[in-house]
């Protein structure tokens, strides 16, 4: 009976990750309109928090990014520290979630000076959740485990901004699968002060 048990586990398993595109090219991201999916995110001192709560707390820029080992991410991150304080004038909070192991994200606060919330989406089902998920190639896995001696995530995210209101409507979102370019500050200040 449990071989027959890990096996059905293991086959539907196969079925939930054959899901994930291969490419950030491929993902299918929530639409404007939609609701972010319920889920549990882990905080910097790895305790369980539902991301519902902190979005009823006030307006959101929700950030997905692929990791603190990721440089793109890193500028991305430290921008929005730039702006944090016009964002949060305009009503605004900014959470940021990767897939980054929990114990990575003060590493990441202090290298990149945030002060705003990140949180670690470790097993990426917010990621998948979201449609925005897709493999981690045997190439990237080797990068990342070498910049943070941490085993990375099976899936990274393709890089999303998204407001959301305080029910988790999606109002406005970001996604380029070219992990190389962001939205930039300017565009997202212009976005806050129009919604």
């Amino acid at each position: 009976m449990k071989t027959i048990s890990l096996l059905l586990f293991m086959f539907v398993s196969s079925l939930v990750f054959s899901q994930v595109p291969e490419n950030p090219e491929d993902v299918s991201p929530l639409l404007v309109g939609e609701k972010i999916p319920e889920a549990i995110i882990t905080n910097l001192n790895g305790n369980d928090v539902s991301l519902q709560q902190i979005l009823k707390e006030k307006p959101t820029v929700l950030v997905f990014y692929r990791g603190g080992w990721c440089p793109y991410c890193s500028n991305q991150l430290s921008g929005l520290a730039e702006i944090e304080n016009e964002v949060l004038s305009e009503g605004f909070q900014i959470v940021a979630i990767s897939p980054d192991n929990h114990q990575m994200l003060s590493k990441t606060m202090a290298k990149d000076e945030i002060n705003y919330q990140l949180y670690s989406d470790k097993e990426a089902k917010l990621i998948q959740a979201v449609g925005i998920g897709f493999k981690t190639s045997e190439s990237n896995k080797k990068y990342i485990f070498n910049k943070t001696n941490f085993e990375p995530s099976e899936i990274l995210p393709a890089p999303t901004v998204m407001i959301l209101n305080t029910k988790g409507e999606i109002v406005f979102e970001y996604i380029n699968p070219n992990y190389k370019v962001r939205l930039d500050e300017k565009l997202l200040l212009a976005v806050l002060k129009a919604i």
